[in-house]
């Protein structure tokens, strides 16, 4: 039998830790985990000596995680996941392996509006033992897959390829390109002169070197943080706008819908999961929902949701 080292942090000790970088400080975390603070003084500082790094900056204003915090709570995050997938999926298996128990998902929000619909209504069908917990995360910086590095999803709908590599101890699926088009206000005769709304999402390498190209695109006029305020600020007449199709299903009629050509630009949309979460029944579930449900490459509209606008669909120059 294996015996444990000294060095070894056990469930509870992770369980601080989290706790400690959730609330904040030592004594909330006491208070939400129902011990007293200087039980969980005890328990960070024993972690911090087993571990060899300060994990979180105290001072008056409570505790943060240092960079070697941050670390050891992201992965004391994942590990209490792992504990909780072991013991759901073990007294599944004792009752003819059926998935169940949360699904922590996280998506950026076109896709939670878009594609998440019909995945969860096929996966309850399925799999009504699965119980799906969903955050919407803005897809800038680390976006979707920086929840599941960070421990605070299972798996997440995300965007591929970007500047930023897959962070260690994930892995990706690709799903489908997901295009660009130009956005105006309904029969406006030159859509190309009017003002930029600009989106912040659309700052990331998918549109970098095709934006760089393109002398008829001014400076934004008007900076925006969430595509559905963009396509509001167009419909008033505020300007024009380059958006990614999931962002354009249910537009409005107020709203032209440009192509933007062959050489449009266009963003890979996948999963990404934990490699240690990736073989887990609800993980496994979702999965195969999402790809039965994702529009396919090639098709004229990337979600099913928006086929109706691909009959208002027209060259950007006309």
């Amino acid at each position: 039998m294996a015996r444990t080292r000294d060095s070894d942090l056990a469930p509870h000790e992770l369980r601080v830790l989290v706790a400690v970088a959730d609330a904040g400080g030592f004594s909330a975390a006491a208070e939400a985990l129902g011990v007293t603070q200087s039980a969980v003084s005890h328990s960070v500082r024993g972690s911090e000596r087993k571990i060899g790094a300060v994990l979180f900056d105290r001072g008056r204003a409570g505790a943060r995680p240092t960079p070697a915090g941050d670390r050891a709570v992201a992965h004391a995050r994942r590990i209490l996941r792992l504990l909780d997938v072991l013991t759901v999926e073990a007294r599944g298996a004792a009752r003819s392996d059926v998935p169940q128990g949360p699904l922590r998902i996280a998506a950026f929000r076109s896709a939670a509006l878009q594609l998440l619909p019909s995945v969860l209504r096929r996966l309850r069908a399925r799999h009504p033992g699965i119980e799906p917990q969903v955050r919407i995360v803005r897809e800038v910086g680390r976006g979707a897959a920086g929840e599941v590095a960070d421990g605070k999803a299972d798996i997440a709908i995300s965007t591929l390829g970007g500047s930023l590599p897959l962070p260690p101890g994930l892995v990706a699926g690709g799903l489908f390109e997901e295009p660009y088009a130009l956005v105006h206000p309904t029969g406006h005769a030159a859509p190309r002169s009017l003002p930029l709304v600009d989106w912040a999402e659309n700052c990331g390498s998918y549109t970098r070197d095709w934006w760089a190209a393109q002398d008829w695109i001014p400076k934004a006029s008007i900076e925006a943080e969430d595509d559905g305020a963009v396509l509001s600020l167009v419909s008033a007449g505020q300007g024009m706008a380059i958006m990614p199709a999931l962002s354009l299903a249910g537009a409005p009629d107020s709203v032209g819908i440009a192509d933007l050509g062959p050489g449009r630009p266009t963003r890979r949309i996948g999963y990404v999961t934990g490699a240690e979460l990736a073989c887990s029944a609800a993980v496994r579930a979702f999965v195969r929902e999402l790809r039965a449900t994702a529009p396919q490459n090639g098709s004229a509209s990337p979600v099913a949701a928006g086929e109706a606008l691909v009959g208002r669909l027209r060259p950007v120059d006309s």
